[in-house]
């Protein structure tokens, strides 16, 4: 290890002390669920959203609203329903009767932390709306243009087993999405811990253990951390893979996809994986931080076709073949 990377490592270690805080601090209040606090707290280290996907009662809502108690910023909730309007999203345009003039009135995306419960629930003018927040991390209202405040990170959560009133999300806003998180049961002690707690009748209150500045900083030493070349061309090539997997000795693949994923996965892939090594406390990527990140990075990017669905394979499936066969360098 040269003398430049040693100084990035030392300097994450000392940096980094405060995601142990944020996992104690969010393990009061969540039963297990290890897995998706982690990727929660690298998307918001790396100025990423994420969505979450998983049955109604597994913690999907409470595990961003933990967050949001332990770290020290704004956060609002927004329902996301067949007849809400753009307007209740970004705000609007509010008339004075006594001066006759306009004034904006800022709706709830103007916070750092967003939940977006149930965005598949919202008509398209309003997933376009969210999507220039999240791409530009600004909002139109008339003929004004408004920043939101550092750091803003939206936190989508979808359920896949109601679709009656939904309204999929086209491809172009899951893109936006550096993770996308599918959420699974609870383990049987996990289930009897949480049933112990709702005897209790009141969860735990996470405490406020890291602050907007310790966020920003993170981000700026997190882009500092060292990735070697041949990681950057493993990161390409298990992205191009999902495109032209016949050049990847993946023939029997290549009939099953119709789009591969975009160069944003690459840029993502990348960014979370020094996120990865940042809350393991290292000041460089290794392959493990990027095998470990990438079916989260990947899973909503990879779309199948119709035979696939036939043979009942998910894109999981895909791409998990893709890092069985990408040679590790």
């Amino acid at each position: 290890m040269n003398e430049e990377i040693k100084a990035i490592d030392e300097m994450v270690k000392a940096k980094s002390e405060f995601v142990e805080k944020l996992n104690r601090s969010m393990g009061r209040t969540i039963i297990g669920q290890k897995y998706i606090i982690d990727r929660v707290i690298i998307a918001l280290l790396c100025n990423g959203h994420v969505m979450i996907e998983g049955v109604p009662g597994l913690a999907k809502t409470l595990i961003i609203k933990t967050l949001a108690s332990a770290v020290d910023a704004k956060f609002a909730r927004i329902q996301f329903t067949p007849d809400i309007l753009p307007s209740d999203l970004i705000g609007t345009m509010i008339l004075n009767p006594k001066t006759g003039e306009f004034s904006v009135r800022k709706g709830p995306i103007f916070a750092n932390l967003i939940l977006a419960d149930e965005i598949n629930r919202a008509p398209s003018k309003v997933q376009s709306a969210l999507l220039e927040s999240m791409q530009e991390h600004q909002v139109t209202i008339s003929d004004g243009t408004y920043k939101l405040p550092e750091p803003f990170m939206v936190l989508a959560t979808q359920n896949p087993i109601e679709q009656e009133g939904t309204y999929p999300l086209p491809e172009a806003a899951i893109d936006r999405f550096m993770l996308k998180v599918k959420i699974d049961y609870p383990k049987k002690e996990e289930e009897m811990k949480i049933m112990d707690m709702a005897l209790i009748g009141e969860e735990p209150a996470a405490s406020k253990e890291v602050g907007i500045d310790e966020i920003l900083e993170a981000r700026k030493i997190i882009n500092q951390i060292y990735i070697d070349e041949k990681l950057k061309g493993y990161i390409v090539d298990i992205v191009s893979a999902t495109r032209k997997p016949q050049e990847y000795n993946l023939s029997d693949i290549a009939g099953m996809i119709q789009w591969g994923a975009s160069p944003r996965a690459s840029i993502y892939l990348m960014q979370a994986a020094k996120g990865h090594a940042f809350i393991r406390r290292r000041g460089y990527v290794t392959p493990d931080d990027i095998k470990s990140i990438s079916m989260d990075v990947l899973r909503h990017r990879v779309i199948l076709n119709y035979e696939a669905e036939a043979e009942e394979l998910t894109t999981e499936h895909i791409i998990q073949k893709v890092l069985d066969t990408i040679e590790v360098p």
